[in-house]
C-alpha cells in the first residue's frame, strides 16, 4: 500500500545529475534506496497527522515532519557528496543484508526457530523493507502467537501507513488477530482508541461500542489493569452528544462498581460527583459487596506484585483459589493472566484446556485455547493429542483435523515415543469414523492406508533421527491386527501382521505369543492356536515354562492323545534345553564374577600398598623434620649445660652399649641423672610430639543441626580455615561458630561445620554449594546425623528426564564455561551451564546446559550433536540420567549358589572385607606344578574359596612349620 505510494512519489523527485558521474550506477541506486526510505516515512507521517488531533497522543512510532525533512536533506546531501558517513552506512547495510539472507536460510531449514523469526523482523524493519517485514510478521504469526510487544510494534507500523478505508479494515483485522493470542489490556485499549478514529464512517459508533464491550468481557475483570478499559469507555460515552448518553454512563458506572477492582473508592467518589441524583441503594450495596470480595483477592494480587516473573507458583495458588469459588469468568481470566508470563509451560495449558473441556464446553473457546496451546508449546505431544480429541468432540471438519495432524508431525518432538503417541491418537480418530457394518468403505480404506503410512513413517523418519522407532512392542501393528480380526473379520491380514511383529525381535517374549494366542482363540480356530503355541515353545526365552503350561492346558482340554504326546515331548525337550542353557550361563557368570573379585582384590592390595608407601614416605619426612628440631634442641641444651654434658659424656655411650637387662639399673643415678642421660632418640621423639598441635576436640551438638551446615572438599593445605571461611558464610547471615576438623597430628582434614544464629541463614548457605574455594569445588550440605538417617542423600541436581536441559559429553578439558555458552546461545536462550568436575575441581569433559524451554533444547540437540570443538567430537542429548541403583542389604546378598553367586549380588564393589577368607596365603598356592599338570590327568576345576577353607585341617604345629619354612 504505502510502499507503492512512496515509490511513485519518489520518481518525480529523482535528479539524475545530483551525484558525480564518477560514482556510477551503483551509487545512484544506493542513493535512490535511501531517498525512498525517507519519503516512505514522510508519507506515513502525513497520513498519520491527517487522522485528526484526537490521535496526536498515540503517535509513538510516527516521525515528525522536521525529522523527515532533515533525513531527506541528509539523503540529498549524501547523494550529491558521498563521504565517510555514507561508506559506513553502506557497510552496515551490506552486513545487515548478509544477516538477513542467513536468517532466511535458517528458517527454510527450521521454520520453528522463534528467535530467528524475531531477529529477521527486526533487521527487515531496520532496513525499511516494508513488504518483506509484513510478510515475515505474517509468517511468524501463523506459527507462533506473538507477544504484546511484537503486536503493538506491528500495529503501530500499520497504523502509520494506513491511508484509506481499506487500510483501516486491514488494521482492524490485525487487531482481531492480536487480541486472540494472549489477554492484553493494552492491545484492547489501543483497539478501542483506534476505532474511535473511524467513528465518522458508516457504522463507526456501533463499531466502537462493540470493541469496548468485547474488551470489558475479556479484561474488564482484571483487578489491576481493567480500570483503564472502563474509564476509556466512559470517556468515549461522555464525549458523545446524545440524549441517551447519560443512561449509558450511569450503566457503565454501576457495572464497574459491582466488580472488585483496585481503586474502587475513587471510582465511587467520581460517580457521586458526576451524578446529579443520589446513588441508588442497590448500587451502594453492590459496591460494598465488591469491596469485601476485593479484600479476599488482595493477598493473591499482592503476592503477584511482590514476586518476580514468571510467578508460576503465585499464579497456581491464585488459580486454586478461583477454582474453589467456581466463577467461570474469573477462572478463565486468571488462567489467561498466568499464561501471558508462562506461555511455555505445557502443564498450565493442559490444566486450562482440561477445565474448558470438562466444564465450559464452548466450542469456539475450547478450540481457540487448544490451538494457542500447540502454537506456544509445539514440542509437547500431549497438547496435540488433546487438540485432536477436542476437534473431534466438537465436530470439526475431517480436512481440518487432518491438516492439524500434519502440523503435529512437523512440530519436532523430542522423543521417538511422542510420534507413536500422536499416530495412535490420529488412528483412533480414523477408526471411530469407520462404519464396520459395511464390507468396504472410503473411511476403512483411509484407515488402512494411514496404518501403512504410520509404520513407514516410524521406520524411516523416526528411526533415522532417534535410532529407534519408538514402538519396540509394535503397539500400532497390534491395534491394526485387532481391528482386522475383531471388526473386519479378516484373520488372514491379522496373522500377516503378527508374523511381521514376531520377526521384529518380539518372538522371544512370552507375553507377545500369548497375546497372539488370545486373538486366535477369540477370532481364529484351534489349528492356528496350536500352531502359534508350538512356535512359542520353540522361540520363547524369558518365560518358556508359562508358554509350555498354556500349551499343555489347551491339549488337555481340546486335543487328542496324539496331540497330547506331541505337546509333552516338545515341552520336555524345550525345558531340558533351557535348563542346560541356564546352567551354562550361571557357570559362565560365576566364573566372570570370580575373575572380577580377584581383579578387585588385586586392585585393593595395590591401593593398600601404594597407600602404605605414601604413609611411610610422609612418616619419614615428619621423622626427619622432628630429628632436625630435636637436634637443634639438643644443641641448645649443650650450650646451656656444658659442665653436665662433659660430666656425663662418658656414661652415655656406656649405657648405649649395655645389655637391655641393665637398663633397669639406670635409676641408681637418681632422678636428675635419668633425665639428663635420656638417649637422643627419645629426646627426638619428645620434640616431635611437642610439635603436634594440641587441638581440643569439640563434640558435635546434634540439637543444632537445623542451624548448621556441613562443608567438605576443602583444600587440605588451607591455613586457618575458620578465619578464611567466616567472611564467605557471613554473607548468608550471622555466623555463630566455624569448627574445622583436624587430625591427631594437627593437620586440617578438609571439612568443617559452620553454625549460624538463624535457620534461614543455614538454608541460604546451601546455595554456596560447588563454589570454587582454593581451586576446588566446595561442597555445602545440610548437617544430618547419618547414624539416625542412613538413607539420607544430598544431590542438588535432578535425576529425571529434563526436556529443557542438554547433556554434553566429549568436551575438551580446556573448554571453559564462557566458550561453551558462546556456542550454545546460538540455538536459544541459555539459562545455566554446569561443567562437571571431579573433587579436585578438574573438568571431566562433561556439561549440562539448561535452555529456556524444550523447543530450544530440541533444536540445539539437532544442531550440536556431532559438532567438533577443539578437535573433539561432542555428543549432545536430552538430559536423562540413569536411575541410581540402591545396593542390597547384606542379608539379601546370600544366594543359594554359595560361591557361584554373581558379583552383581554383592553390589558394585564386590565382597566386603568381612567376607574374606582368613586362610594363610600359602594355602592358596596350587598344589601341583606345571609339569605334573602337563603330563598327568586333566586339570580339575579351580577350587573355590569355600572349598579351600573347608579342605585343610591343620594344627598349631603345622602352622609353625609353615612359618619356619620362610
Amino acid at each position: 500500500m504505502a510502499t507503492a505510494a512512496a515509490a511513485s512519489a519518489s520518481e518525480p523527485e529523482t535528479d539524475p545529475k545530483a551525484g558525480p558521474e564518477a560514482e556510477g550506477e551503483e551509487d545512484e541506486a544506493k542513493a535512490d534506496r535511501t531517498r525512498r526510505k525517507v519519503l516512505t516515512r514522510a508519507v506515513a507521517t502525513a497520513a498519520y497527522k491527517a487522522m485528526g488531533p484526537a490521535w496526536d497522543e498515540q503517535r509513538e512510532e510516527g516521525v515528525s515532519e522536521s525529522d523527515g525533512d532533515e533525513e531527506f536533506a541528509m539523503a540529498s546531501s549524501a547523494e550529491s557528496s558521498p563521504g565517510e558517513d555514507e561508506w559506513e552506512y553502506d557497510e552496515e547495510e551490506e552486513k545487515n543484508q548478509l544477516e538477513i539472507e542467513r536468517l532466511e536460510e535458517q528458517l527454510s531449514i527450521n521454520i520453528y526457530d522463534y528467535n530467528c523469526h524475531v531477529d529477521l523482523i527486526r533487521l527487515l524493519r531496520l532496513e525499511g523493507e516494508l513488504t518483506k517485514v509484513r510478510a515475515a510478521r505474517q509468517k511468524m504469526s501463523e506459527i507462533f502467537p506473538l507477544t504484546e510487544e511484537l503486536w503493538l510494534e506491528w500495529l503501530h507500523d500499520e497504523i502509520s501507513m494506513a491511508l484509506d478505508s481499506l487500510d483501516r479494515e486491514h488494521v482492524y483485522d490485525l487487531f482481531e488477530k492480536a487480541v486472540k493470542d494472549y489477554i492484553c489490556p493494552n492491545i484492547w485499549l489501543e483497539y478501542g482508541q483506534y476505532s474511535v478514529g473511524g467513528i465518522g464512517q458508516k457504522g463507526g459508533l456501533e463499531k466502537v461500542r462493540s470493541v469496548f464491550e468485547r474488551a470489558l468481557s475479556s479484561v474488564g475483570l482484571h483487578m489491576t489493569k481493567g480500570l483503564a478499559i472502563w474509564e476509556a469507555y466512559r470517556e468515549f460515552e461522555n464525549a458523545i452528544v446524545e440524549a441517551a448518553r447519560l443512561e449509558k454512563v450511569h450503566s457503565l458506572f454501576r457495572r464497574q462498581l459491582a466488580i472488585p477492582l483496585y481503586d474502587m473508592e475513587a471510582t465511587f467518589a467520581e460517580y457521586e460527583e458526576w451524578s446529579e441524583d443520589p446513588i441508588p441503594e442497590s448500587v451502594t450495596q453492590s459496591y460494598h459487596k465488591a469491596l469485601q470480595q476485593l479484600e479476599k483477592y488482595k493477598p493473591y494480587e499482592e503476592a503477584l506484585l511482590e514476586a518476580e516473573a514468571p510467578r508460576l507458583a503465585e499464579y497456581q495458588a491464585y488459580i486454586d483459589f478461583e477454582m474453589k469459588i467456581g466463577d467461570p469468568a474469573r477462572i478463565q481470566l486468571i488462567f489467561e493472566r498466568a499464561l501471558v508470563e508462562n506461555c511455555l509451560v505445557p502443564d498450565l495449558w493442559i490444566r486450562y484446556s482440561q477445565y474448558l473441556d470438562r466444564q465450559l464446553k464452548v466450542k469456539d473457546l475450547v478450540l481457540s485455547v487448544h490451538n494457542r496451546a500447540v502454537r506456544n508449546c509445539p514440542w509437547t505431544v500431549a497438547l496435540w493429542s488433546r487438540y485432536l480429541l477436542a476437534m473431534e468432540r466438537h465436530g470439526a471438519d475431517h480436512h481440518v483435523i487432518s491438516v492439524t495432524f500434519e502440523k503435529a508431525l512437523s512440530a519436532g518432538f523430542i522423543q521417538a515415543t511422542d510420534y507413536v503417541e500422536i499416530w495412535q491418537a490420529y488412528l483412533d480418530y480414523l477408526r471411530r469414523r469407520v462404519d464396520f457394518k459395511q464390507d468396504s468403505s472410503k473411511e476403512l480404506e483411509e484407515l488402512r492406508s494411514a496404518f501403512t503410512r504410520a509404520l513407514e513413517f516410524l521406520r524411516q523418519e523416526v528411526e533415522e533421527r532417534f535410532n529407534e522407532s519408538g514402538d519396540p512392542s509394535c503397539m500400532i501393528m497390534q491395534n491394526w491386527a485387532r481391528i482386522e480380526a475383531r471388526l473386519c473379520n479378516n484373520m488372514q491380514k491379522a496373522r500377516e501382521l503378527w508374523d511381521s511383529i514376531m520377526t521384529r525381535g518380539n518372538a522371544k517374549y512370552a507375553n507377545m505369543w500369548l497375546e497372539y494366542y488370545n486373538l486366535e482363540r477369540a477370532h481364529g480356530d484351534t489349528q492356528h492356536c496350536r500352531k502359534a503355541l508350538h512356535r512359542a515353545v520353540q522361540c520363547t526365552s524369558d518365560y518358556p515354562e508359562h508358554v509350555c503350561e498354556v500349551l499343555l492346558t489347551m491339549e488337555r482340554t481340546e486335543g487328542t492323545l496324539e496331540d497330547w504326546d506331541i505337546a509333552v515331548q516338545k515341552t520336555e525337550t524345550r525345558l531340558a534345553r533351557v535348563n542346560e542353557q541356564r546352567i551354562k550361563a550361571a557357570e559362565k557368570e560365576a566364573t566372570l564374577a570370580q575373575q572380577e573379585e580377584e581383579k578387585a582384590e588385586h586392585r585393593k592390595r595395590a591401593r593398600a600398598e601404594k597407600k602404605a608407601l605414601k604413609k611411610k614416605a610422609a612418616r619419614g619426612a615428619d621423622k626427619r623434620k622432628a630429628d632436625e628440631d630435636a637436634e637443634k634442641e639438643w644443641r641448645g641444651d649443650e650450650e646451656e649445660q656444658p659442665s653436665k654434658r662433659r660430666k656425663l659424656e662418658n656414661s652415655v655411650p656406656a649405657a648405649a652399649e649395655a645389655a637391655p637387662d641393665l637398663e633397669e639399673e639406670m635409676g641408681l643415678f637418681g632422678k636428675s641423672a635419668s633425665a639428663d642421660v635420656t638417649p637422643p632418640s627419645k629426646q627426638k621423639e619428645r620434640a616431635a610430639a611437642a610439635l603436634k598441635r594440641d587441638v581440643p576436640k569439640v563434640p558435635h551438638d546434634s540439637s543444632k543441626d537445623s542451624v548448621t551446615v556441613f562443608v567438605s572438599n576443602l583444600p587440605y593445605s588451607m591455613e586457618e580455615p575458620d578465619v578464611k571461611l567466616r567472611p564467605l558464610f557471613e554473607a548468608c547471615g550471622e555466623v555463630a561458630e566455624v569448627r574445622p576438623i583436624f587430625s591427631n597430628r594437627g593437620d586440617f582434614r578438609g571439612y568443617c561445620y559452620v553454625e549460624f544464629k538463624e535457620e534461614k541463614s543455614a538454608l541460604q548457605a546451601l546455595e554456596l554449594d560447588r563454589k570454587n574455594v582454593g581451586g576446588r569445588p566446595m561442597f555445602v550440605s545440610p548437617c544430618v546425623d547419618k547414624s539416625k538417617n542412613p538413607d539420607f542423600k544430598v544431590f542438588r541436581y535432578s535425576t529425571a528426564l529434563e526436556k529443557h536441559k542438554l547433556f554434553i559429553s566429549g568436551l575438551p578439558f580446556s573448554c571453559t564455561k564462557e566458550e561453551l555458552e558462546e556456542i550454545c546461545k546460538a540455538h536459544g536462550t541459555v539459562k545455566d551451564i554446569r561443567l562437571v568436575t571431579n573433587r579436585a575441581g578438574k573438568p571431566k569433559g562433561l556439561a549440562y546446559v539448561e535452555y529456556e524451554n524444550e523447543s530450544q533444547a530440541s533444536q540445539a540437540v539437532m544442531k550440536m550433536d556431532g559438532m567438533t570443538i577443539k578437535e573433539n567430537v561432542i555428543k549432545v542429548a536430552i538430559s536423562n540420567p540413569p536411575q541410581r541403583k540402591v545396593p542390597e542389604k547384606p542379608e539379601a546378598r546370600k544366594g543359594p549358589g554359595g560361591p557361584n553367586v554373581p558379583r552383581q549380588i554383592y553390589g558394585a564393589r564386590g565382597k566386603g572385607r568381612t567376607q574374606l577368607s582368613l586362610l594363610p596365603r600359602a594355602l592358596h598356592r596350587p598344589s601341583t606344578t606345571g609339569a605334573q599338570a602337563e603330563n598327568g590327568p586333566a586339570l580339575k576345576p579351580a577350587v573355590t574359596t569355600s572349598e579351600a577353607t573347608e579342605a585343610p585341617k591343620m594344627s598349631n604345629a603345622d602352622f609353625a612349620k609353615l612359618l619356619l619354612r620362610k
